[in-house]
């Protein structure tokens, strides 16, 4: 009999590592939040939209027989994997988070962490006026800055911070497609989530290659528990809490 996993979406790294689940003979189900209109997609069962909470989770994960759930949600989504941990530990299903490693400068790159978006608004007015956003939650406190910002959200929709321009492009994408897009929109300076992996880290190379400085918002801790940082390590820890008897 298949074991049933649950994969918590909302990365790429999550849709890799259910393909590769089904082809190894599990039962996949990738749930996505239900935040992007046309996922792409993949191998295993897909379900969209949330949970209902801690007790909407744990009812989901008791009534499909789920054996091992995987959360490979954004870094940055703090209360669904708060929830999670939650919820699995109530039903007793083993639960890994999927953490990406974090990024490392090199020579050239300028970059500043903060703690959130208020702690830029004292800093980018000295760093310069055109400023490219490259998450669309949670401007507001940017608002209280005279500058052009140039918000890029994957889905059209609308964004906390009046007067901003917002283009609407799904990644990944590649260094030399960002690169020609910040040079063609003048950028100055790039604001960011300090989201770690291979995926979205296009952009930081070519704000090097350009010498722009770039202000990323600290990864939040991962939650409590086992972590994996890479398909393998997901492959080799499921290996031990859920065989394909």
């Amino acid at each position: 009999m298949k074991k049933r996993i649950l994969i918590l979406g909302g990365t790429g790294e999550a849709r890799l590592l259910a393909d590769r689940l089904v082809g190894d003979g599990y039962e996949a189900i990738l749930s996505l939040a239900g935040r992007t209109a046309a996922p792409s997609a993949s191998a295993a069962q897909m379900r969209s939209g949330g949970f209902g909470g801690v007790a909407g989770l744990g009812t989901y994960l008791r009534a499909e027989n789920i054996a091992v759930c995987i959360d490979a949600t954004h870094p940055f989504a703090v209360r669904m994997s708060a929830n999670a941990v939650l919820a699995c530990t109530h039903a007793n299903v083993p639960r890994a988070a999927f953490v990406r490693p974090e990024w490392q400068p090199v020579d050239g790159d300028r970059w500043l962490f903060v703690d959130d978006v208020a702690a830029t608004v004292r800093l980018l007015p000295a760093m310069g006026r055109r400023v490219f956003v490259a998450f669309a939650d949670g401007l507001a406190p940017l608002a209280a800055l005279d500058l052009d910002f140039l918000v890029r959200r994957a889905e059209p929709g609308p964004v906390d911070l009046p007067g901003a321009r917002v283009v609407v492009m799904r990644g990944p994408f590649e260094r030399e497609a960002e690169r020609r897009f910040l040079k063609s929109e003048a950028i100055e300076v790039i604001l960011a989530k300090a989201s770690g992996g291979d995926s979205a880290r296009a952009k930081l190379d070519a704000a090097r290659n350009l010498g722009l400085p770039v202000v990323l918002l600290r990864r939040p801790s991962p939650p409590p528990g086992p972590t994996v940082a890479s398909i393998a390590d997901a492959i080799a820890w499921l290996a031990t809490h859920a065989g394909t008897s």
